[in-house]
């Protein structure tokens, strides 16, 4: 039903990942501080926002867009909306590091419908529609189906999580979370890139996901990803940003006990 736009965000996604690829482990990265000195932007996430917008304003040009980068784009009102994190994980690719993603969502009458994650380094393509459910490819590999761990115990668990760009200043900074979680659990990550963790919790890689102070970009597309993979996506905060619990139903009941 919505391959029309999978067709279109597939090329999209690995279009915007080759301008990120130029410039990986280069010099001419163009880095520059947002909020703070924590929180970073690139001259590729620039250039790859630029790129995808302009695409789809020239295919679609009466949709709305979110974008990290550029705030509220396109045609105001619209049924439809993109939300756009261009490159998801700046601090990782700054450094050289190789997790981080393009992640592109369609929503309808703001719902989402069609959402794509892209691991460019890794060439990894996850993606899912609504009822139509979640996929993975991994280089030119034939796409597999997902489905989140059925694991039902922290012990046996690997758990992602990260922290806000205000860590320094806000002590509600997720710490104490890390600090009261990590005795029950296998083990936790931090990965550095919110919608390739939650892609991760999708495909069974990771067992389960928690972070405090995202934003509606960086998970808009991973979210339909874990919940047509069968997994569960719960809001367990409304006044610290977009805070979200990820897995399936038993494991994100079982990190909310350690969790505020």
């Amino acid at each position: 039903m919505y391959e029309e736009f999978l067709n279109f965000i597939f090329p999209l996604a690995k279009g915007a990942g080759k301008i990120q690829l130029s410039y990986f482990r280069g010099n001419d990265l163009g880095i520059q501080t947002k909020s703070n000195v924590y929180d970073v932007v690139t001259r590729a996430d620039k250039q790859s926002e630029e790129y995808i917008v302009t695409a789809i304003t020239e295919r679609y040009p009466g949709h709305g867009i979110l974008g990290e980068e550029g705030g509220t784009m396109g045609t105001a009102g619209s049924d439809y909306r993109w939300v756009i994190d261009p490159l998801d994980g700046t601090t990782n690719y700054s450094q050289g590091l190789p997790l981080f993603s393009v992640s592109i969502a369609l929503q309808y009458k703001g719902e989402t419908i069609a959402g794509v994650v892209y691991a460019p380094y890794l060439d990894e393509m996850f993606w899912a529609t609504k009822g139509g459910g979640a996929y993975m490819q991994c280089g030119q590999g034939e796409a597999k189906r997902l489905h989140v761990s059925e694991k039902q115990t922290l012990s046996t668990s690997v758990l992602a999580t990260g922290f806000p760009y205000d860590k320094d200043v806000d002590p509600d900074n997720n710490s104490d979370n890390v600090a009261r979680i990590v005795p029950y659990v296998r083990d936790v990550r931090r990965l550095g890139s919110a919608a390739y963790d939650l892609s991760c919790v999708a495909a069974g890689l990771l067992d389960g996901y928690w972070e405090l102070a995202l934003h509606e970009w960086d998970v808009c597309a991973a979210n339909l990803i874990v919940r047509e993979a069968g997994g569960v996506v719960c809001e367990f905060r409304r006044n610290r940003g977009v805070s979200q619990a990820a897995g399936n139903e038993t494991i994100v009941g079982e990190i909310l006990k350690y969790i505020h």
